[in-house]
């Protein structure tokens, strides 16, 4: 009975394992055999060269840029994701009234792929005849030309980045906060308990679980972020919003070095797995289950 309970699993498991096999797995590892090879272009020639195309990556004064534009973009996008998302939720989880249609609005930026919203985004961030530019006119402020201004490039890219996934983070924020027995908030209520206190003391303990899931997922989303950039600026104005994973595009696919390319990809793998374990360590202290 139990070798035909392991069968049956076994055959349930089988579609996906050969679905992460050709899809996922197979890919990973011919990336890392290709990032110690020459591969020449268009061709299906390749020559060993162990560690030369990670000597010329790390001597690339191109790929420190797109490291520091990847690092300030993590941040410009995931920490003011995580606290507006929080924010919203808990306002929502407070008052109810309004909370499925509210919800539904938060999340429509969701469902619509990437690149019809950085196509919204290119035209509210028109210098011209953009409502942002426009709304700043009104006030008396000359709006920049925000996709061509080195200095406001990346920061317009992080805005649209948020406004896309911030749906998601409520959703799951709003989840955990109905999980959260009301008999503690009220206890908390009767004891004299403040509202800041309530949020501290009571409900972001509680609510840690669910925190930790999205600040994961954001973190290796943000890491991953390609199509907004794309569309948006194509990795400029000089660099300035040319990601790891735009300059790792750019390298495969417009210049062909593949080989080179598949050591970025190597690179940003140890990247994502070490911020990831990182957020598991830090979480082992702060997140309480239960």
């Amino acid at each position: 009975m139990k070798k035909d309970s392991s069968l049956l699993a076994w055959g349930l498991l089988f579609p996906t394992l050969l679905v992460l096999g050709c899809f996922v797995i197979y890919p990973a590892l011919q990336s890392f055999v290709l990032s110690f090879q020459d591969v020449e272009p268009f061709s299906k020639q390749s020559f060993f060269i162990g560690f030369e195309n990670y000597m010329v990556l790390f001597r690339s004064p191109d790929y420190w840029q797109s490291l520091r534009v990847t690092f300030f973009f993590l941040v410009m996008t995931v920490i003011p994701s995580l606290l507006l998302s929080l924010a919203i939720a808990i306002t929502l989880d407070a008052n109810p009234f309004f909370q499925n249609f509210l919800r539904t609005l938060f999340l429509l930026p969701v469902a619509i792929s990437s690149s019809m919203a950085a196509m919204l985004w290119i035209f509210i961030y028109n210098p011209t005849a953009g409502f942002l530019n426009y709304i700043l006119d009104v006030m008396g402020i000359q709006g920049p030309n925000w996709l061509a201004d080195p200095d406001y490039a990346l920061v317009a890219i992080a805005v649209a980045t948020v406004w896309k996934e911030i749906g998601f983070n409520i959703i799951f924020f709003l989840a955990g906060l109905t999980a959260i027995p009301t008999e503690l908030k009220e206890a908390a209520e009767l004891d004299g308990a403040s509202p800041r206190q309530r949020l501290f003391y009571v409900v972001l303990p509680l609510l840690s679980p669910t925190l930790f899931f999205v600040s994961v997922v954001s973190v290796i989303n943000s890491l991953q972020s390609f199509g907004q950039i794309h569309i948006l600026t194509a990795g400029g104005p000089m660099g300035e919003s040319t990601t790891l994973v735009y300059n790792l595009y750019r390298d495969a696919f417009v210049k062909f070095r593949t080989g080179l390319a598949s050591s970025e990809a190597v690179v940003l793998f140890i990247l994502i797995m070490g911020a990831t374990v990182f957020q598991f360590r830090m979480a082992k202290k702060r997140v309480h289950y239960g």
